[in-house]
Order: structure tokens, then sequence, then C-alpha cells
């Protein structure tokens, strides 16, 4: 695939807009809509990204990394002093990435999906795991920072990943704010504090 050229940008920023017009939801999106879009005809779809699908999903990765790299416009020093504890801080991190998880359900669950089939060090998946290793300030080894950072981002990703049964695995109807900052603030107490009885 050769995304470098003025073509496959153009693919590319028409099916971004299609994208965000939906709303997320990806299920009306047709090769059609993104030829016009783009002005480029259908076979030039294919040709740059070999399906629609695989082109959605490339779409999906770059709105998503893009929205990770501003959940924090202007900050620039992440150890400032902000009085609270590191799992208070834990808990806002990932519950400001659940309400954006869910408010792009279906875009999210493309790119988690996609960064199953290649997990990197420069995933969407991997990028949110550093993202909450930012929260963790404390006086804990890295290795520990890392593995909570890990299991966090795994469970919201299964989480997500139930779909509907979601209440039915999880025990937390994650349709609502109110479940879902719960079963942040659950997962995140059991992390770093344990399982009390």
């Amino acid at each position: 695939m050769n995304t470098n050229d003025a073509a496959a940008e153009s693919i590319i920023n028409a099916t971004i807009k299609l994208i965000e017009d939906a709303g997320g939801d990806i299920r009306n999106i047709t090769a059609r809509a993104i030829s016009a879009g783009s002005g480029v005809s259908l076979g030039l779809i294919n040709y740059h990204f070999g399906s629609k699908d695989n082109l959605i999903t490339i779409c999906c990765n770059r709105m998503i990394s893009m929205t990770l790299a501003g959940l924090a416009p202007g900050k620039t020093n992440y150890a400032a002093p902000d009085g609270l504890t590191d799992k208070e801080r834990l808990i806002s991190f990932a519950k400001q990435t659940f309400e954006f998880v869910y408010k792009n359900y279906s875009m999210v669950k493309i790119s988690v999906l996609s960064d199953f089939k290649d997990y990197s060090p420069e995933s969407n998946s991997a990028m949110t795991q550093k993202g909450f290793m930012l929260a963790l300030r404390g006086d804990m080894p890295e290795q520990k920072k890392r593995h909570i950072a890990f299991a966090l981002a795994s469970v919201m990703q299964t989480a997500l990943l139930a779909g509907e049964n979601a209440k039915e695995i999880t025990g937390y109807s994650l349709k609502t704010k109110k479940q879902r900052g719960r079963f942040i603030e659950d997962t995140v107490t059991m992390l770093m504090e344990g399982i009390n009885e």
C-alpha cells in the first residue's frame, strides 16, 4: 500500500470526513461515497488499500491516534503537582478515556481489533497504556507501573468488546456513564490495592 501519494491521502481524508459525519458509525459508509468524496475512482481505493475495510481501519486508527494525542491539550508537564494521588489521577485519566471510547464505540472497536492483529509499541492500545503510566508518579517500580497500565487498558478493551453482554460478563451496565465510572473506580482500586473481601 502506497499511502504517500496525493490520491491515497485524498481517499483517507474523504473517508475520515465520512466517519466524522456519521458520528463514528461506519456501517453505512460505502466505497461509492468514499470515491465521490475523494474524487478518485473506486478502483483506486482497492489499489491503495486492498479493500474498504482496510481503509476504514487505517482511518479509524489515525483518528483515534490524533484524539489520544489531544486528550490533554496544552499540557507540557505531566509531573506538575495537581493534589491528586496516583489512584485518583489514574481513575481520572481512565474515566476520560472510557468516555471517549463509548462516544466513539464503532471506531474504537475497529482500532482495538486492529491492534490485536498487530500489537506494537506504536499502536493506539500501547499509546493508551503509556498515557495511563503518566498518572503513576509515586515511588513504585517501573515494571509495576507498566503492569498496572497494561492491565487497565486490557480490562477496558475487553469490556468494550463485550458490547451488549458487558453487564452479564462484568456485572456493570456500561451503557450508563455512572456505571462506567464505577467500573473504572473498582478496576483501578483492584489493580492498585488488591481485592478486599
